[in-house]
C-alpha cells in the first residue's frame, strides 16, 4: 500500500491519543493530521505504533515546538537529528515551526517567548532556518506568533520581518489566525490589515484555535481586554471570519484545528474540522457570473 505524502487543501486536527482509537475504527473523511514532533521522538511504543497505522491511511504534517528558532544561542544539534530522523521515518507532507524561543544556555523553558523585531534577530532566525533547511533536506514553515508583550528595542514590523525571513531563508509561512487576533487585541492594531498586508504567497499552512479572554485589571470593568492563545475550545467567530479573508486573498490551503487543552470528545474536534472544510469549499467554489438583462427583456 502506498501512503498519501501531500498535504491536500483540506482540513485536519491535531493527532491525539485520546482519538487514536477511534480514528482507527471510523476512516473519518479528514484530510490529514498533524503530530507535534517531540511527542514521537521517542524509539518506539504505543504513540509509534499508532502513529504508523494512521499514516498508512492519512497524509500528516510535523509541528515542532522545541527547536527554539529565535534563541540567540546554537539550535541544539541533538534534537534536529531527532526530528530528522522524524521526518525520514514518517515522510510528512510539511514541517512548520514558530518564530518564538524557548531555551538558553542549556535550560529549556515550557513556552514559546517573543523575540524583538531587529537586524540582528533576522540574522539569527534566517541562519537557524537555514540549518533546519538544510540538514531536514526539506523547507521549513516559520508561524507567526501569539504575543502579550512588545519589545522598544524593535526596529521594524512583524510582516517586514517574516517577508525578510522568507527572502533570505526561503523558508515558507505558517499563518496561525488566532495568533493574529490575539495579538491584535492584547497590542490594538486592526487584525484585518494584518491579514492584508501579510505575504499571502509564501503560506503553506492555515491554523485555527480557540481563545480565552481576560482582563489586565481585577474584574472585567478594570483593565484592558487581553486574549489568550490557550487552544481549549471551539474557534470563535471573529476568527473565522478573518479566515475567510485570508482564503479569499490565497485560496484554499491546508488548514489545521489546533485543539491541545481540555481535549474534547472526538464527534466534538471532527465538526470543527468539518466547518473549516465548509469555508475551504465555499473559497474553492467558481464564481459564477449572469450577464446583464437587456432592456427589451426588462
Amino acid at each position: 500500500m502506498t501512503r498519501p505524502h501531500s498535504i491536500p487543501a483540506r482540513a485536519g486536527v491535531g493527532l491525539k491519543p485520546q482519538h487514536y482509537e477511534e480514528i482507527l475504527a471510523e476512516k473519518p473523511d479528514l484530510g490529514w493530521f498533524e503530530v507535534h514532533a517531540e511527542n514521537y521522538m521517542g524509539a518506539g511504543g504505543p504513540p509509534h505504533r499508532y502513529l504508523t497505522a494512521i499514516r498508512q491511511d492519512y497524509p500528516i504534517s510535523l509541528h515542532g515546538v522545541g527547536l527554539s528558532i529565535g534563541s540567540e544561542g546554537k539550535l541544539d544539534a541533538d534534537h534536529l537529528l531527532r526530528l530528522k530522523a522524524l521526518v525520514d521515518r514518517y515522510e510528512p507532507g510539511l514541517f512548520s515551526e514558530h518564530l518564538a524561543w524557548s531555551s538558553h544556555g542549556g535550560t529549556y523553558f515550557n513556552d514559546l517567548l517573543p523575540l524583538p523585531y531587529s537586524e540582528k534577530t533576522l540574522a539569527q532566525v534566517s541562519e537557524h532556518i537555514d540549518q533546519v533547511q538544510s540538514v531536514l533536506g526539506r523547507q521549513m514553515l516559520l508561524e507567526n506568533p501569539s504575543t502579550y508583550v512588545s519589545f522598544w528595542v524593535s526596529t521594524m514590523e512583524e510582516i517586514d520581518f517574516l517577508k525578510d525571513v522568507v527572502a533570505r531563508s526561503g523558508c515558507g509561512l505558517l499563518l496561525d489566525v488566532n495568533n493574529v487576533l490575539v495579538s491584535a487585541v492584547n497590542h490594538g492594531f486592526d487584525a484585518e490589515q494584518y491579514i492584508d498586508a501579510f505575504p499571502i504567497d509564501a503560506v503553506g499552512e492555515i491554523h485555527l484555535a480557540g481563545h480565552a479572554e481576560t482582563h489586565d485589571g481585577e474584574t472585567e470593568d478594570c483593565g484592558a481586554r487581553v486574549l489568550i492563545d490557550a487552544h481549549d475550545r471551539e474557534v470563535d467567530d471573529a476568527v473565522w471570519t478573518l479566515y475567510a479573508r485570508a482564503l479569499s486573498r490565497s485560496g484554499p490551503l491546508p488548514s489545521l484545528i489546533e485543539w491541545d487543552n481540555d481535549l474534547p470528545d472526538w464527534q466534538t474536534l471532527f465538526a470543527e474540522a468539518q466547518r473549516a472544510e465548509q469555508v475551504l469549499l465555499a473559497e474553492s467554489a467558481p464564481v459564477v457570473t449572469r450577464p446583464a438583462r437587456s432592456a427589451a427583456h426588462g
